[in-house]
């Protein structure tokens, strides 16, 4: 892709039916191998406190590291967009909300996204009003892994599900650009899909969504934790790294990944 990605041109994948790819990137050096590789979406995620940092969940990563990490892909960047977290707690009050989103854009992210359900539809508005994109994270969100009693599948019941679906239209009407979804049924993921106009992306959500997302470590095999939604790319590559990551940019857009075996019923 020569151009760059906006929230147009993915706008126009989700009508035109392609899927697009989206990888985290915590580095200068991954984030242009990522983007010769055909990524449209680089994540600098907080998931960088497990992969990078060592700890057993995101809630210890703060500010200073998501805006080094950003600050580090920016400069590798070429074409895709820029998506950053915002971490635990960095979001609890609307002039804490807008600082730090204001932080993450300075230092090069195009779109933040922040965890939640309806509870942050207020904050999703608040920073669309002030120009700065959202994407709404639903599901299994790691920043509530302690109420959630652990890395669990979301939206199983009748109930629970119902509740992801018109929390996603809240989400919408609010402002948000964008929507991730996370360890939910390929049902529950599809419906959401076709109930917004706006992007989806999804992680253990299914084939349906709009574009799919990976931990870039779990793509080349290199995680501790190995979550049924995850592929080692690196496995079958030919091309070392490089061609692990453009096989599976090459799988997201076929729909071979996800397959059944990465897939929650």
């Amino acid at each position: 892709m020569n151009n760059n990605v906006t929230l147009h041109s993915l706008q126009d994948c989700k009508r035109r039916g392609e899927k697009f790819a989206c990888l985290t990137a915590y580095d200068a050096l991954f984030a242009r191998l990522c983007n010769e590789a055909g990524v449209e979406v680089l994540l600098v995620g907080d998931s960088l406190g497990m992969v990078l940092q060592g700890h057993d969940s995101t809630l210890p990563v703060t500010m200073e590291d998501m805006v080094y990490h950003m600050q580090c892909v920016k400069r590798g960047n070429q074409h895709a967009m820029l998506m950053a977290d915002l971490p635990f707690m960095s979001y609890a009050s609307a002039p804490q909300t807008l600082d730090n989103a204001a932080r993450l854009m300075r230092a090069g992210a195009h779109i933040v996204k922040l965890e939640g359900g309806a509870w942050i539809a207020e904050t999703t508005a608040l920073l669309t009003e002030r120009g700065i994109p959202v994407c709404a994270h639903m599901g299994l969100t790691p920043q509530s892994i302690n109420r959630l009693g652990g890395f669990r599948v979301q939206g199983r019941d009748p109930e629970a599900a119902n509740t992801i679906i018109e929390e996603a239209k809240l989400l919408e009407r609010a402002g948000a650009n964008m929507l991730l979804l996370e360890c939910i049924p390929a049902s529950l993921a599809r419906t959401v899909t076709v109930s917004v106009g706006i992007p989806v992306i999804g992680i253990g959500a299914g084939v349906d969504v709009d574009g799919q997302i990976m931990v870039l470590h779990d793509a080349l095999g290199i995680s501790p934790i190995t979550p049924r939604f995850v592929k080692n790319f690196l496995a079958t590559s030919e091309d070392g790294i490089q061609g692990a990551l453009a096989g599976f940019v090459a799988a997201v857009k076929s729909r071979r990944f996800p397959g059944d075996e990465h897939t929650y019923y």
